[in-house]
This record gives C-alpha cells, structure tokens and sequence, in this order.
C-alpha cells in the first residue's frame, strides 16, 4: 500500500448519482489512479457523443479514465493490474467479473443505496418510495459473486418524506452516500471496520429494473397506492395514463379521499384549477405533468390552453 493513510484507490461509476463520491473522496486527499466508466454513446437527432457525467468530472480533475468496452478484455485487465491500486470504490456502475473485483488487496467496496439486504436490485431508491417506505439508506459492503450479497461494512439509515419524490431521495442519498464511502475507506485504512455477513431468512423486498409496464397506473389500485408509484417513478421514467387518448405523464400529484362519484380511471376538470383522476378510494389531483408532444408543466398552466 502506497502509506497507512492513503490507500490508492480506482473509482468505477457512471452517472451523476456517483459523482458525489468520487468528489468526497478527492476532497478527502485519497490518491485516485484512475476513473472507470461507460464508453460514450451516440444521443440526440445530432448523434452527438454523450459522456458520462463521471468522466466529465475526471475531465475536470485530470484524471486517468478507462472506458472498456469489455470488462474481461485482456488489455483493460492488463492495465488495471499495472494502475497496483490498493482498493476500489464502485457506484452506480455494471456487475463486475471476478477477476476485477479480486485484483485490489484490499478488496473492492461498493456503495448500494438501501438498506441491505433489503432492495437489492438495480432500482432500490424507486422501489422503496413506491412501496411507501417511511425511512431507507445506504450500504457500503465487499463485492462478492453474487449482486448485492457481500459482506456488510457501513450503513447510515434516514428517513424518506410522506411527499418527497424518487429524485429528491435520490439527492439525498447520493450525498449521504459520499460521506458514507469516506468513512468506510478510512476504517478499512486503520483496520477499525469489521465485515459482517448480510442477515439470511428476513423476507425480502426488491428492487428490480423499472419497465414501462411499471410506470402504467392501474386507476382501479387505492389512492395511496398510485400517489407513492408517482412520487417512486418521479422525475424519471415519470408514472403515464392516458388522457383524450394521448400519453400523459405526471410527476407531481395531491391525494383525495373520499367516495369517488366517477368509475376508476375518469377525469373530472372545473378547466381552470383542478385536473383530478378517480382511483378505487377516491381522486388523485395532478399537479405537474407532461402531455405527449408537450413540455413538462404545473397542471393549471396546461388547464389554461386546454381545449
């Protein structure tokens, strides 16, 4: 190891959420070898390379970047082997092979935003406010072969908002998490943090990729129900229904409840303040939504110019 205080890590992470680790740990004076994340990709009508929000980061900082391709690749392998990194930091990155994840002395650590082993799974932050969860957190644990199974090092525990959002919790924690990174790279230093074994035979929840079927409202569910799968699906993919026969997405809703006088599914209007859908238990009222072929806007703007 390069000394006692500074184990020479590599940092493995692609979007924004992992940028707020990769920073905490610059600010805490680790030696960072070299930034892994995504190759760029063509986007937009112009099929302008997008590059991550990581590496526009390690652009900034000059700092070493990969971006295999193949994880397995002999050439990336050779050159990780010759970065003699002691420790690597992974965020929101893709599964790694063995023979990556086993290269560092000191293992490599990753950072999963839950509770685990609860919500393990590409989507945990979502998933825990669309299951209505009143608190949640972060984990940083070993990467072992199986996802979201290693050996638990640190969890910081906070609570979630009855009206916070996915992408405010998402905020939240990416933060929260960052600290969190630190703190285990220094016990790992001193030798002051001690691996534990994730609980066996608690009933799980899970936290499995967001498909567009996820996101479609099912108006005969309960109030509840549908508010927490808008607030767990906003600002992205966004929860849709259809209104007038066109996709409607809503990021932001109030909930009523009473005994609704329209069947599931139907809208009710004064045309000026309210848009409110009837659910099984009463009315969802939106109060920011999309409109296919629209830009995002506060429900009484687009009430405004509805005809």
């Amino acid at each position: 190891m390069q000394s006692k205080e500074r184990p020479r890590i590599i940092f493995m992470g692609t979007p924004e959420f992992a940028v707020a680790s990769l920073d905490a740990i610059i600010q805490a004076g680790y030696p960072v070898a070299a930034v892994i994340t995504a190759p760029d990709k063509p986007a937009g009508r112009g099929m302008q390379l997008n590059v991550s929000a990581v590496k526009k980061y390690a652009l900034e900082k000059n700092l070493k970047i990969l971006q295999p391709e193949k994880l397995k690749n002999p050439q990336f392998l050779e050159e990780l082997q010759s970065l003699q990194a002691d420790l690597q930091i992974v965020v929101a990155f893709r599964m790694l092979p063995e023979l990556v994840w086993n290269m560092p002395p000191m293992g490599t650590v990753n950072l999963h935003g839950s509770l685990l082993p609860q919500y393990r799974g590409a989507a945990p932050i979502n998933w825990a406010v669309i299951n209505g969860e009143k608190e949640t957190g972060v984990t940083t644990f070993k990467l072992q072969h199986d996802i979201d199974t290693g050996n638990i090092l640190l969890q910081e525990r906070f609570p979630i908002g009855e009206k916070e959002t996915a992408g405010e919790v998402h905020d939240k924690m990416k933060e929260i998490g960052a600290r969190l990174v630190v703190k285990t790279i220094e016990g790992l230093t001193a030798g002051t943090l001690e691996e534990k074994p994730q609980p066996s035979g608690v009933p799980l929840k899970h936290a499995p990729k967001i498909f567009t079927d996820t996101c479609r409202i099912d108006w005969t569910q309960p109030t509840e129900k549908i508010y927490n799968l808008i607030r767990g699906l906003s600002p992205f993919p966004a929860a849709f229904t259809q209104l007038d026969g066109k996709l409607l997405k809503i990021y932001h809703a109030e909930k009523e409840l009473n005994t609704p006088t329209h069947t599931p599914g139907q809208y009710d209007t004064d045309k000026k303040t309210y848009l409110r859908f009837a659910a099984a238990d009463g009315y969802i009222h939106v109060t920011e939504i999309q409109l296919e072929g629209k830009k995002r806007m506060p429900a009484s703007a687009f009430l405004m110019g509805w005809r």
